[in-house]
């Protein structure tokens, strides 16, 4: 089953007086690049944490972003009495040498760094809760790739079919088209040559219709559909395979259309592109 890069989860769990918040979000992308975000406090966790990320994500640029906050039962705040007091000492004693005196208020004294304590949490309880918390939100998140990865899939298919459909109404018109050119260089050099060789202009036709002839661009345009809809089957990353078919493929419709003497097989040409292009545009967004 194949999988979209592009999705979101967002879970949120609370540990002791923290509610943590994890958000995923992930976009299309050459190679796994993984960008996380933690709060300082849990900063020691990023190396465990941006391993569980790459055991489950193989491709696709990936934010996860993680936050807590206190919950409401927890609002006391734990002072540093002695740090404060130092505060305040340093700040008269600041004052006192620049002759100045400022008004300095509890607030102000509260917002400076290692003034308020807080509560200690267990590393290990912490830790444990963490990545739990991301395992859930990346599982919330492939389920979402896996659903859009369906509806690629669905589309890709429906596109491969018209692509079969058009190497179908192709190889119908071979034998007409070589039959057309025929003609065409024998009654031109009818015209032009009083006393034809016949047997050298059969063999010059002949050699050209081996050029013009896309029956083997054909084949291989089958065999690249026959492919893409195994692939489309596999539970792995293909992505990479599927746009590498894509560019096997467009060569094979730009060499129909180069080769082509024939209205018809220039329109048959230019929809395949335009089919394969739609199919290349969403293959970016596959896993």
């Amino acid at each position: 089953m194949i999988k979209s890069m592009t999705a979101f989860a967002n879970n949120t769990a609370s540990i002791d007086n923290l509610t943590i918040n994890c958000e995923l979000r992930s976009v299309n992308h050459r190679y796994c690049d993984i960008t996380l975000r933690l709060p300082e406090k849990f900063r020691f966790l990023e190396p465990s944490l941006r391993t569980t990320i790459a055991n489950n994500i193989k491709r696709g640029k990936l934010e996860c972003n993680i936050n807590y906050k206190y919950s409401s039962e927890s609002q006391n705040l734990t002072i540093n009495s002695q740090a404060a007091t130092k505060l305040i000492k340093t700040i008269s004693e600041i004052e006192a040498l620049m002759q100045i005196t400022q008004p300095c208020s509890a607030l102000d004294i509260l917002t400076f760094p290692s003034i308020q304590q807080e509560q200690v949490v267990d590393q290990k309880k912490l830790q444990q809760a963490l990545e739990n918390l991301l395992l859930q939100a990346l599982e919330s998140m492939l389920l979402t790739r896996e659903r859009e990865g369906q509806q690629i899939s669905l589309l890709l298919e429906a596109r491969c079919h018209k692509i079969a459909h058009q190497v179908a109404i192709a190889q119908q018109r071979i034998p007409i088209v070589l039959q057309n050119i025929r003609t065409k260089i024998t009654n031109k050099f009818t015209e032009l040559v009083a006393e034809p060789n016949f047997e050298r202009l059969e063999q010059e036709i002949v050699l050209m219709l081996q050029k013009l002839d896309v029956a083997e661009e054909l084949e291989r345009l089958k065999m690249h559909i026959i492919e893409v809809q195994r692939i489309l089957t596999l539970n792995e990353p293909v992505g990479r395979r599927l746009d590498f078919l894509m560019q096997e493929m467009n060569r094979e419709a730009n060499t129909l259309g180069s080769k082509s003497a024939d209205q018809e097989m220039t329109q048959i040409s230019i929809e395949m592109k335009v089919l394969i292009e739609q199919m290349r545009e969403q293959i970016q967004n596959i896993e």
